[in-house]
């Protein structure tokens, strides 16, 4: 069973899906649409509920750290991945609010220093939005590149952490 609901933040349309193990997905879009879509094609199997109290408050949750970045996050997480996605994924959530760092840096930092494409990969397969921070990956030149909920999002959400965090 995964129930879902749809909540507003200044990033856009966000959506929030548990089961019965934590939040599953965090999607960012523009529209509903898209992000239904997308989360159907995910859980293909799965019986799907909308909008339900445990879920609302969750979104709630996932609004404001959406918004103020550097408070901490107890969020109950449904973490589905290989094992080097999940590497990958702690040494993302290991990153500072604030500061940011190269697919090649993570890479090195999770012993496997030729694996920079396969670092980006896992970055891209990472279903939780903020709550695993793939928006703190760049180039190593420091410059943006891809991230599954837009560059433009990815912006907004660095310089909103490094506003908050005082790193400017």
């Amino acid at each position: 069973m995964i129930r879902f609901t749809l909540a507003q933040c200044s990033l856009g349309v966000l959506l929030v899906a548990v089961s019965e193990q934590g939040i599953c997905a965090i999607a960012l879009g523009d529209g509903p649409d898209a992000l239904v879509g997308a989360l159907l094609q995910r859980f293909p199997g799965a019986e799907r509920a909308q909008d339900d109290a445990r879920v609302d408050e969750l979104a709630a949750r996932v609004v404001d750290l959406t918004e103020h970045p550097g408070r901490p996050s107890d969020l109950p997480l449904d973490i589905r991945g290989t094992a080097f996605q999940r590497r990958v994924w702690r040494a993302l959530c290991e990153i500072p609010v604030g500061h940011t760092a190269s697919y090649a840096q993570i890479a090195s930092r999770i012993d496997a220093p030729k694996s920079a494409r396969a670092v980006a990969g896992a970055c891209a397969a990472n279903m939780l939005a903020v709550v695993i921070p793939c928006h703190r990956i760049v180039r190593s030149d420091a410059s943006l590149s891809g991230y599954r909920w837009g560059v433009a999002r990815k912006r907004a959400l660095l310089e909103r952490e490094t506003e908050q965090s005082g790193q400017r």
